[in-house]
């Protein structure tokens, strides 16, 4: 591999590694909310939640663009903060990331807070447990297969993404150029063996995500 090849590695693993830390931050109490409420909203909120299955990533990430450029809300907030714009950086890659793999992250761990039921919690409620207690002592140990699976898949999604990166991002060496990106370059270039190399190793990848996937969630495969 060339060193700009290794470069772009570093960076979608970099990236990945970092998204799925937020997402599952920020994912978690989405899910938990989602599980419990009887709120009307859910379905609005579910649907957001979920665009980004079927939204073309083109799409997503042009809107991106325009909220975080200058005359966007976000990058007025950000110039406003002296953070200056986000677009052509790796924080705006972090963000798109966050946004195009949220439903990979959600969807599993809200899933897995479902199948627990109320029972657990209303035992938990009698031993004079706090609802925060219980979150944590019960609901989260309980989930564990949904986290495992929302942090791999929310993972593997960011670091397959290209589309949105692409927009957001663009094509900087060291900076923004992530596997896909590299890849994409070497065809344009036809450069065909450099992108077998890295377009095997994204195959190879993916096995072993899905791989790990079914190995290490009972329930998962249960469902098969």
């Amino acid at each position: 591999m060339e060193s700009t090849d290794l470069a772009a590695v570093w960076l979608t693993l970099k990236l990945a590694s970092v998204v799925t830390i937020l997402l599952l931050i920020v994912g978690t109490p989405i899910a938990w909310w989602l599980a419990r409420t009887r709120s009307r909203l859910k379905g609005v909120v579910g649907a957001v939640v979920a665009l980004p299955l079927v939204l073309p990533p083109t799409v997503l990430g042009f809107y991106l663009l325009v909220a975080m450029g200058p005359n966007g809300p976000i990058g007025q907030l950000t110039q406003a903060l002296g953070i200056g714009l986000l677009p052509f950086t790796f924080p705006g890659l972090v963000i798109a990331s966050v946004f195009y793999s949220l439903p990979f992250v959600v969807q599993p761990i809200q899933n897995a807070f479902e199948a627990i039921g109320e029972r657990p919690l209303e035992v938990a409620a009698t031993l004079r447990a706090s609802p925060w207690d219980a979150f944590w002592s019960v609901a989260v140990p309980l989930a564990r297969p949904g986290f495992l699976s929302g942090a791999i898949l929310g993972f593997a999604h960011t670091v397959g993404e290209f589309g949105i990166v692409l927009m957001i991002g663009g094509n900087i060496p060291g900076r923004t150029r992530v596997v896909s990106v590299q890849i994409y370059d070497h065809v344009e270039a036809l450069e065909y063996t450099q992108a077998h190399w890295l377009a095997g190793g994204m195959v190879l990848f993916s096995f072993l995500v899905l791989l790990a996937l079914y190995t290490f969630n009972p329930a998962r495969r249960k469902a098969l």
